[in-house]
């Protein structure tokens, strides 16, 4: 018990770190709440202050979630791929991407969570994460919505967890299941523009 609250705590705190919000707030002197989608992710940095920025929240807040549940293996909570292991990390995992959401550092207002949930997955299951990048990648790519890749990414993640790699354990299946429903779910905004053909789009190579 004592590792889920020891390490759900410095999850929590990890995800917490509002990037977008001190790196708007230092470098450019404005609340990116404030400007754009009013979101404080990755995304709505690129479209606010530009690329580099922009590229600099999305590896900070991928890292605060590949951090936060690989602190458990690198403590010795348990060998890699145990159960034990796998307990811990999900529940780190859910607490990281609460705390990204729901930052205590930044008045509990943050982002949608998908950089983090990213990070979480690659320090959980890094092929099944391989994959859904690369499937993010050619979605937003082709259609320049950068929010339907990361829906498709999303719902691609228990799929693969569970008919490709074939993971043994309920608890990552439906832990995945439950990720990528809260993804889809934090974009209902976007699924409505998506459909009324008012979504921004994003063009990765303009400069």
């Amino acid at each position: 018990m004592i590792d889920f609250i020891v390490f759900g705590l410095v999850a929590y705190l990890l995800g917490s770190i509002p990037t977008a919000v001190w790196i708007g707030k230092a470098k450019y002197g404005i609340d990116l709440r404030e400007h754009g989608s009013h979101n404080a992710g990755a995304t709505n940095t690129f479209r606010v202050l530009g690329k580099k920025p922009g590229v600099i929240v999305l590896l900070i807040d991928v890292f605060k979630g590949f951090t936060a549940v690989s602190l458990p293996f690198l403590f010795g909570v348990g060998k890699w791929g145990s159960e034990e292991l796998i307990n811990v990390q999900l529940v780190v995992a859910l607490l990281a991407v609460l705390g990204h959401v729901l930052p205590l550092f930044a008045g509990f207002k943050g982002g949608k969570g998908v950089a983090t949930s990213l990070g979480v997955i690659i320090g959980i299951h890094p092929p099944a994460a391989g994959i859904c990048l690369i499937v993010f990648l050619i979605v937003f790519i082709s259609s320049k919505f950068v929010s339907l890749g990361a829906m498709i990414a999303a719902c691609c993640f228990p799929m693969l967890l569970a008919f490709y790699f074939k993971v043994d354990s309920m608890w990552l299946i439906s832990f995945s299941i439950f990720l990528s429903t809260a993804v889809v779910y934090s974009h209902k905004k976007n699924i409505g523009r998506l459909l009324k053909g008012e979504e921004n789009k994003m063009n990765l190579f303009k400069k």
